[in-house]
């Protein structure tokens, strides 16, 4: 009774909030699961398949409530060879035995082990996701740019006005998350300037990034034949899969855990993670684990429960059926506004000047493990390096600074 009731609390304590959270969250995961999927070589629905089904059953299987799961670029990046050499058909096998391997790893408590992660590896690791998430928006605002005087001009614009309304909205009123404020206002704008030039608006709307159109499918297993030889292709995915996937989420979860000052059931979001990842496989979708830009941009627009995810969730799948001509509306830049706000909001700023004040030699140390975690994370874009490099020099850094300290006692 008492387990019904604390999973109850987590859908009611936050209506408001967690339903205006949802809807922001819906439309800042939509440009970047569609980069994601035409990255990996397939086709954008699939991202969205795999985005409804994450952030619907994790609302309801995950362990961190208000933490943003779906097709993230991590995975995508993992399975483009897979996809180029031998098609969908092993790929969904793969996501589908990924998925096995996760629940196997959460039922195991593998979860627990985050508590085993420094604390400058873990800033480390927030500070190069901000880094990350602000270069892929100038990236994705150069890629999309039209390039005219009055596409670029509006392209800027579009993003200063975003950004002011994120940032001062909250001074009138804190009843509704800024971040939604600034996508309805920037699309309205949009849509007025263009009617007025006669329908040239000279930026790139949500839609112009890809097919968004598609009816949900049925669930079934995989079409190539589940054999050795399918077994011998796909195990080497399915394993980086498991583990990137987990490692991008728990490291995301602790991240949440902070922002919310609230604990989370690690290894329940290992198995829901998994049951997630099955599902996909036999809908026919791509792979997804947690999304740290989008989680945050959650979180920063009010969400706390489950119900914001859900929400999410919902919003995706009328998008799904109906949302061409609503995304159709809605220009890139709005989204590049928020997601550099959440940008510029998650880099531990505080941090940043901690790292010249502490000069004892244990700080200096900690301040060269969250700079080399940042560099490695950054430059190879890629969590695990980052993380594993960063532990790894932690733990030869806290036995030089045992071995030193007993040696001045001697």
């Amino acid at each position: 009774m008492n387990v019904l009731k604390r999973e109850l609390g987590q859908w009611r304590f936050n209506l408001k909030g967690d339903a205006l959270a949802g809807i922001v969250s819906a439309f800042s995961v939509i440009p970047e699961v569609i980069g994601f999927t035409i990255v990996a070589g397939v086709p954008p629905i699939y991202g969205l398949y795999t985005s409804v089904a994450f952030l619907i059953l994790l609302s309801f299987l995950g362990g961190r409530p208000a933490m943003v799961s779906a097709g993230a670029g991590s995975m995508a990046v993992v399975v483009v060879t897979l996809i180029a050499e031998h098609g969908t058909a092993y790929l969904f096998w793969a996501v589908l035995l990924a998925g096995i391997f996760q629940i196997v790893l959460g039922l195991c408590r593998v979860g627990n082990l985050m508590r085993y992660v420094p604390v400058p590896v873990m800033a480390g690791f927030v500070d190069a996701l901000a880094i990350i998430i602000f270069k892929s928006q100038i990236t994705s605002m150069l890629d999309n740019i039209v390039v005219t005087p009055g596409g670029i001009a509006k392209m800027l614009i579009y993003i200063g006005l975003g950004l002011l309304i994120i940032y001062l909205f909250p001074k009138v009123t804190d009843k509704v998350p800024s971040t939604l404020v600034a996508l309805i206002v920037v699309s309205a704008v949009s849509l007025v300037i263009a009617l007025i030039c006669g329908g040239n608006s000279d930026v790139k709307m949500i839609s112009d990034l890809g097919n968004l159109k598609g009816s949900w499918p049925g669930l079934h297993l995989p079409g190539a034949p589940l054999n050795g030889e399918t077994l011998g292709i796909i195990l080497p995915y399915s394993i980086s899969l498991a583990f990137v996937g987990l490692l991008e989420t728990m490291l995301t979860n602790q991240v949440i855990d902070e922002m919310t000052e609230s604990e989370s059931n690690k290894n329940r979001e290992c198995v829901g993670q998994g049951v997630a990842n099955i599902f996909c496989g036999m809908l026919g979708a791509m792979p997804g684990c947690a999304m740290i830009g989008q989680a945050i941009t959650n979180v920063k627009s009010g969400g706390r429960g489950r119900l914001s995810t859900f929400v999410a969730g919902a919003i995706l799948t009328f998008l799904l059926a109906f949302g061409s001509v609503i995304l159709g509306i809605i220009p890139l830049a709005a989204l590049i506004g928020v997601m550099i706000f959440v940008s510029i909001t998650t880099f531990n700023w505080k941090n940043l000047r901690g790292m010249f004040q502490n000069r004892s030699l244990k700080g200096v140390f900690e301040t060269i493990v969250t700079v080399v975690t940042v560099v490695v994370t950054v430059a190879t874009n890629n969590l695990a390096y980052g993380v594993g490099i960063g532990i790894g020099l932690f733990v030869i850094f806290h036995f030089l600074h045992r071995y030193i300290q007993l040696k001045r006692m001697r």
